[in-house]
């Protein structure tokens, strides 16, 4: 340890670094991790040492799947609510989708706008990704050099008219214009034919919805997408995979060198379609919360690799849109703030530590948008936390929770873990429940 600039000492029995868990204190200078030292290490003077025990320090998250929808739909959510809600949740970082706002985020001047809204409500650091629309392929480098991470796109309607999807034509010409200067293209892989096929039975029924976004729009959509990349050597990443028919397809590219990745979400590897009551629009998604034996094997993806990274895909509205028609109710799940209890709960039960947890939940994400500074406890970078009880347990109360509209489908739900704290750049934004002032800072893709 220099100790000549360090100013906090974060002292733990378990601390999550890339080489595993273990008794460490975190040397913090100037908001960045300066050292990574023996548990009974001294600490320099003039530094404040804050001791958590027992309880875990782990990395902050990443969640590069989130729906802000500010400005424009911000009675849905907003800046200020979901980074109180990210922070309260372990989330140090996001990314926010470039649709469900208006404006949608196509143009640089649309993400000047969001950035302007943005930049006094953030609790936490907050990215941009940019939109992929059949009209805007001339805007996609200007984006790109303006810092977006990369390009969200949807093969199938995406349920707001100013986002429209891509045919197999504008794809491929839209992942050639990404390919051409090394962007990241992510996709919301369905068919529209499949879906187009598929048996439409309006009501409060889940097994008819689910009928109607059937794993076939899914796999044959991932078969496509993974055909453009592995032909313009295009950079692919798969968003919110539910069906688990379509891994050995992936794991196939995989090792064929195809630049693909994917993610899941906590809904899909935590909730299942047999226990969604008639009704309960809470749970409706697109694509859908499907059965246990499907679960099963996305966590078999997650454990072997094929899928790489666990993002929230908040996708929050207001509460007069969650009717009870499945049909017709606005399709997302608000869990920015439970996502780590959540996976965490049937991690253990599953057999996996909280090792496996950071990497999908901090380092994998951090990976995959190129955020060099965060994902991992170790020298060098940012020094943003969590601190979570780990054995300790809660019952979900939406009215505790810190989204702007309290309804989620982990409703009076015991979860394992409790946040007891987060950290961005050595500062403590969140606290018990207790929310701090908004220091979080606007992130551009590194050049």
């Amino acid at each position: 340890m220099s100790g000549q600039d360090v100013n906090l000492v974060l002292r733990s029995t378990r601390v999550v670094t890339p080489e595993g868990t273990r008794p460490a204190s975190v040397a913090v200078a100037g908001g960045t991790i300066d050292a990574v030292l023996a548990y009974d290490a001294d600490v320099p003077a003039g530094a404040r040492l804050e001791d958590f025990g027992d309880d875990v320090l782990l990395p902050g998250l990443v969640d590069t799947h989130v729906h802000v929808n500010d400005p424009g739909r911000t009675e849905w959510e907003g800046f200020w609510t979901a980074t109180r809600a990210a922070a309260a949740g372990g989330i140090t970082t996001l990314l926010d989708m470039p649709l469900n706002s208006l404006p949608p985020t196509t143009t640089v001047e649309n993400l000047r706008t969001k950035q302007g809204v943005a930049g006094p409500k953030a609790h936490v650091d907050t990215g941009f990704w940019g939109g992929a629309i059949p009209s805007n392929v001339k805007d996609l480098r200007p984006l790109y050099e303006a810092g977006v991470f990369g390009f969200k796109c949807f093969l199938s309607p995406s349920g707001v008219e100013e986002f429209p999807e891509l045919d197999q034509e504008q794809l491929a010409r839209s992942m050639a214009e990404i390919a051409g200067f090394g962007g990241l293209l992510i996709v919301h892989a369905e068919d529209p034919h499949h879906l187009a096929d598929a048996p439409q039975r309006p009501g409060p029924a889940y097994a008819d919805f689910l009928a109607s976004r059937p794993r076939d729009a899914e796999n044959t959509a991932i078969e496509g997408l993974i055909a453009h990349a592995r032909r313009l050597n295009a950079r692919v990443h798969v968003l919110h995979l539910s069906s688990s028919d379509a891994l050995p397809l992936i794991a196939a590219a995989k090792r064929e060198g195809v630049r693909v990745t994917v993610e899941s979400c906590p809904h899909f590897l935590t909730l299942t379609a047999e226990e969604v009551p008639d009704g309960a629009t809470e749970f409706k998604c697109c694509p859908p919360i499907r059965e246990a034996a499907n679960q099963d094997a996305l966590w078999a993806g997650l454990a072997d690799g094929t899928i790489d990274c666990v993002v929230s895909d908040h996708s929050p509205c207001t509460t007069d849109l969650k009717t009870s028609d499945f049909a017709s109710a606005w399709g997302g799940i608000s869990s920015l703030q439970l996502g780590l209890p959540a996976i965490w709960t049937e991690a253990r039960r599953r057999g996996h530590s909280l090792d496996d947890v950071v990497r999908w939940m901090s380092a994998a994400p951090a990976e995959l948008a190129g955020l060099t500074r965060k994902g991992a406890i170790e020298a060098g970078r940012d020094a943003d936390f969590a601190v979570l009880a780990p054995e300790a347990t809660f019952t979900v109360d939406p009215a505790e929770l810190f989204h702007r509209n309290q309804v989620t489908a982990y409703a009076g739900k015991t979860l394992h873990g409790v946040v007891r704290s987060s950290w961005l750049r050595g500062v403590r934004i969140a606290s018990d429940g207790e929310l701090a002032e908004p220091t979080g800072r606007l992130l551009e893709r590194d050049r």
